[in-house]
């Protein structure tokens, strides 16, 4: 889907079939080297690092207009110019921006593997590795396939004409000064309100369509089989003070069966059954619970056989009686004599609309407490809801921490290529807006975040500042040579900006193709990626030049605003 959108998306850009096939060619073959590399070395995919296909199709894409765009511009300003002169002009010219460009997307990526999680760790380093190949590829290939396939007669292509839509965002930054920044404080608070809305979610059932059939599948087993995902709760029972202590009723079973060793003789009391029975009871009360089997189900089952409820020297006595084997199969998953531990065994129904995991585990811990009575010290939680839960819970942690580490490297990385703090920060504003505002709307939304929806901001971050490196970067140049604000805005929005404008509408619509996934999780990251990316070219093109104008942080110049 995505290889099919940039051609078409090619085509709208440049109007001719050469030039479609040429970044074509070259995105294809960036792909294909990252894939050959992940098979030479041995490296597995994931379903979350399978998105790296498309993500380098889109992401290389991008280099490949940016300099396609900046050629065709340069034989438009210099008609004398060769054609070789005008391709190294070229990548000369947009070699430091792309580069700096990678790096902070790069840095994005790196961000993610100090999540602790493996398969985002190898979605951070597969994508950091692909965007290297991206870059040798664009500079290495896509200048000989310039060089040796374009003709002069069409170079003067639609493309390096006026834009309507980047003329009019130039105007209305140059006259909207108090608009802007109003918009830009609401969409602030806005953000902030609903990034603290945010909650993270592990639903493996939601994860897929309702149509696919591993949904089906998980559908039926929790409606008809007693829930999907387990959970184990662990009583512990505090030993006994005295081993000696014997309590009548065992005095003369106990001579009979010296064979057996004296704990589980004593382990066998009316309290401990009814402790089990008591929890058993409460977890089958809860919505959320299918299936629960505990040793209090073996001992209502013998109580039904026997009419009657068993003391603790006939169930002691039951005990023994049992044959290993069966022993092992329906008493010792549920018992732990030596350890004075019983475990209780549930499973949640997954497929509950609004079933919170989080919720659910804190108002267990809860109950079992103050409703039920049992010291903290008695019971504990285990099992994959709490792994996966404790999973995204630290994810969530280090993801929010991991953005003020993005931050300040791409503050920091904006500091070296322009060696200007004003222009630093300038730089940075659009990009964090659009990261935080989309985390806000997905606040707002209600939609939880998962393992694949909890990088959007780090992943957007990284890619949308490639804007502002690219804008400014131009700017600075053209800035040097007419010394007025205003006119180098005009003329910013008229190249570079037309650049930007089209890789955006690339990146965006190629992030929407995520959508099609039948994988939930994908079709969110697409998504809000895209709309972020969408958030973040409006702000490159409006905001970030009313904030040049504003701070001037090239100095006065000659004609200023």
């Amino acid at each position: 889907g995505a290889f099919v959108f940039i051609i078409f998306t090619l085509w709208f850009i440049f109007k001719n079939i050469k030039w479609v096939l040429m970044p074509l060619v070259g995105c294809l073959t960036s792909v294909i080297v990252m894939i050959g590399l992940l098979g030479l070395i041995g490296w597995k995919v994931t379903v979350i690092s399978s998105n790296f296909i498309a993500l380098m199709l889109i992401l290389n894409m991008a280099m490949n207009i940016h300099v396609t765009v900046r050629f065709l511009q340069l034989k438009k300003e210099f008609p004398n110019l060769s054609k070789k002169e005008a391709v190294l002009e070229a990548s000369q010219k947009m070699m430091l921006p792309i580069l700096y460009t990678v790096l902070t997307t790069i840095f994005a990526f790196l961000s993610l593997i100090f999540s602790g999680i493996k398969p985002i760790i190898d979605f951070g380093w597969m994508m950091t590795l692909g965007l290297i190949v991206s870059l040798f590829v664009t500079f290495l290939l896509l200048p000989c396939l310039l060089n040796n396939f374009s003709s002069e007669n069409e170079i003067n292509i639609k493309d390096t004409e006026k834009s309507i839509i980047t003329s009019a965002l130039g105007s209305f930054a140059k006259r909207y000064k108090l608009l802007i920044f109003l918009i830009t404080g609401i969409i602030i608070f806005a953000s902030f309100f609903g990034i603290s809305k945010l909650e993270v979610e592990n639903s493996f059932i939601n994860y897929f369509d309702k149509k696919t059939e591993i949904y089906k599948g998980m559908k039926k087993i929790d409606e008809d089989l007693g829930g999907t995902t387990p959970l184990n709760i662990i009583i512990k029972f505090p030993a006994k003070k005295s081993t000696n202590e014997k309590d009548d009723e065992f005095s003369e079973w106990e001579e009979e069966n010296d064979q057996d060793s004296n704990k589980a003789k004593y382990w066998f009391t009316r309290d401990k059954m009814n402790k089990i029975i008591k929890v058993h009871d409460y977890l089958e009360s809860l919505p959320e619970v299918g299936k629960v089997l505990s040793f209090g189900s073996i001992l209502r089952v013998a109580e039904d056989l026997n009419k009657k409820e068993l003391q603790s020297l006939e169930i002691a006595v039951l005990y023994s009686k049992i044959p290993e084997e069966i022993k092992k199969e329906i008493i010792s998953p549920y018992i732990s004599v030596e350890k004075d531990e019983a475990r209780i065994s549930i499973r949640v129904k997954d497929s509950l609309e609004n079933l919170r995991r989080n919720d659910l585990i804190k108002k267990i811990n809860s109950d079992l407490n103050i409703k039920l009575n049992l010291e903290k010290e008695e019971y504990k939680l285990t099992g994959v809801l709490i792994l996966f839960n404790n999973l995204l819970q630290s994810l969530f942690k280090s993801q929010i921490l991991t953005l003020g580490i993005v931050m300040l490297g791409i503050f920091l990385m904006f500091f070296i290529l322009f060696r200007n703090v004003t222009l630093s920060f300038i730089g940075i504003v659009p990009n964090f807006i659009a990261a935080f505002f989309i985390l806000g709307i997905i606040g707002f939304m209600n939609i939880p975040l998962d393992m694949m929806t909890i990088t959007i901001a780090a992943i957007t971050i990284g890619i949308a500042v490639d804007n502002s490196i690219h804008y400014i970067y131009r700017f600075k140049e053209e800035f040097d040579k007419i010394k007025d604000y205003n006119q180098t805005l005009d003329r910013c929005h008229q190249t570079v900006g037309i650049a930007i404008l089209n890789t955006s509408i690339t990146i965006v619509f190629g992030f929407s193709i995520l959508v099609l996934s039948n994988f939930i999780p994908t079709i969110y990251f697409g998504f809000f990626t895209g709309v972020a990316m969408l958030l973040a070219m409006i702000s490159v093109l409006t905001l970030l030049p009313k904030l040049l104008l504003v701070y001037k942080p090239f100095g006065d110049g000659t004609k200023s605003l």
